[in-house]
Parts: structure tokens; C-alpha cells; sequence
């Protein structure tokens, strides 16, 4: 079955970049659409990126387009969300999960594996 392991989230200031990674392993990892998703507290788990199995597809949320980009090495079985301009309502735990096929990439429920998080916090 597939696993994911996210890392790279901590404390960053408002304004800052930061890269997050997503390892993958079980199954094979280009057979994938791959998203990230975050829920900070009391919200609902919200959409913020999908990429495609090999990478010609991108989406975004509204909230972060044109700041974040979401990038995948098959070779490596890693996907990433490189953050941009960070504001303080960015903060949240960030999770990727795994899904197929690409047209089910914003449907949360569809998603066949999820990590278990990586916390970014975002200071003014």
C-alpha cells in the first residue's frame, strides 16, 4: 500500500519561502496524481495543489495561485510544494496525499493515501 511521509514544515515570518517534501514508497509512484492539501485549526481540510503522474497537469487553490508551486521528481518518488510569500493565513498543517486518476485530484475523499502532516507556522 502506499505510504507518504511530508517534511520540511516549521516557523517561518511572513514573506518567506519554504519548500516542503513529500517521500513516497509501495507502490509505484508515477502511476499517481499526486495533491497537498492543509487544515489549520477548526477549519476544513482545504485543496492546495495537484500535479499529475508526469507533471504536464497543475492545479492550484485560489488562495495560494501565483505564490506556491508544486513539483514532482519520479526519480526520486518526491513530491514538493515550494511556498512562496508566505502570509500568516498560510499557517496550517500541510499533508499530501495520493490519488488517481488526474480528474479526481480536488476531490479529498477520492485520495487513496495521506501523510501524516507537517506543521508550518507563519508569523507576522
Amino acid at each position: 500500500q502506499v505510504q507518504l511521509a511530508e517534511s520540511g514544515g516549521r516557523l517561518a515570518q511572513a514573506g518567506d519561502s519554504l519548500k516542503l517534501s513529500c517521500s513516497f514508497s509501495g507502490r509505484t509512484f508515477g502511476d499517481y496524481t499526486m495533491g497537498w492539501f492543509r487544515q489549520a485549526p477548526g477549519e476544513k481540510r482545504q485543496f492546495v495543489a495537484g500535479i499529475s503522474e508526469e507533471s504536464s497537469l497543475t492545479i492550484y487553490g485560489a488562495a495560494v495561485e501565483g505564490r506556491f508551486v508544486i513539483s514532482r521528481d519520479n526519480t526520486k518518488n518526491t513530491v514538493y510544494l515550494q511556498m512562496g510569500s508566505l502570509k500568516p493565513e498560510d499557517a496550517a498543517v500541510y499533508y499530501c496525499g495520493a490519488t488517481k486518476p488526474w480528474r479526481l485530484v480536488k476531490v479529498q475523499s477520492k485520495y487513496q493515501a495521506w501523510g501524516q502532516g507537517t506543521q508550518v507556522t507563519v508569523s507576522s
